[in-house]
């Protein structure tokens, strides 16, 4: 199977690193002109150039914007009015006590992992409905099914952002539009690389050592016993919005390693 998406365009959230760069690399590879986003210019400008010397033949350009907030969602979409393909990968994590999680951090990640989606997908799927023709999917985690107990302001967003997937993939219903959620399991990204690294300091173990502990201890379900890396997250997400997934719409697509005991 070869997934062409020449000619068609596609927004990446939150793209400068991790699995989000991952994604905008993967659907730049397959012919899709990508729009990059990240909070600071200067990070925008490296995630461009990064990719371009990868791909020099690949059609990239970037936003930079705060999709945290109301304002930077619109900069978005002052600056590219239209999108074929919509990916909602920003977001933010961070492991805190529950009950030290005060009304400020829950906002701020409520803000940031759910309203980014929102407010984007309420724009770009108008456009997509009138072409009848789009693809939008939301970056949950395995997180939204398996609520960590360190981070329960973290997986309620997961959550959420899984149930607007399947209720907007409704809303769609009878359009060649189709609408999913991608579950990464704990990935080899660099928020989480870095997170681990501090944890192996801390311990006087080195950073692999760490990742293997953090996989027994804290997800001892993974049937991979690993942590995934951004381009396996990407392979599905290029997929989900290549032509050849027009009849995989409302569903909970997993890339956790198995983490979820459950087939359903």
């Amino acid at each position: 199977m070869r997934i062409d998406l020449s000619g068609k365009h596609a927004i990446v959230t939150g793209s400068t690193a991790g699995i989000g760069y991952s994604i905008a690399s993967g659907l730049a590879e397959a012919g899709a002109e990508v729009v990059i986003t990240g909070r600071t210019q200067s990070r925008v400008d490296d995630a461009i150039a990064s990719l371009k010397q990868a791909q020099p033949q690949a059609s990239i350009s970037g936003v930079a914007a705060d999709l945290g907030t109301a304002e930077g969602c619109q900069a978005l979409i002052d600056a590219q009015p239209n999108t074929d393909i919509l990916i909602n990968n920003v977001g933010i994590f961070a492991p805190q006590d529950f009950f030290e999680t005060d009304d400020e951090t829950w906002q701020q990640f409520f803000d940031v992992n759910v309203m980014s989606a929102v407010r984007l997908s309420r724009h770009y799927a108008k456009g997509m409905r009138e072409r009848d023709w789009g693809r939008i999917q939301f970056l949950s985690s395995e997180s939204a099914l398996n609520i960590p107990s360190e981070m329960v302001h973290y997986g309620m967003t997961k959550s959420a952002v899984q149930s607007i997937s399947r209720g907007l993939a409704k809303v769609l219903a009878g359009t060649n539009v189709t609408v999913n959620a991608i579950l990464p399991g704990p990935t080899r990204s660099e928020g989480v690389l870095e997170m681990l690294k501090q944890a192996a300091d801390e311990a006087g173990i080195s950073q692999q050592e760490m990742e293997a502990r953090f996989v027994q201890e804290n997800r001892p379900s993974s049937i991979i016993q690993r942590l995934a890396t951004p381009e396996e997250v990407a392979n599905m997400s290029v997929y989900a919005a290549s032509p050849q997934a027009s009849a995989t719409t409302g569903a909970a697509l997993r890339v956790e390693g198995g983490i979820v005991d459950t087939m359903a």
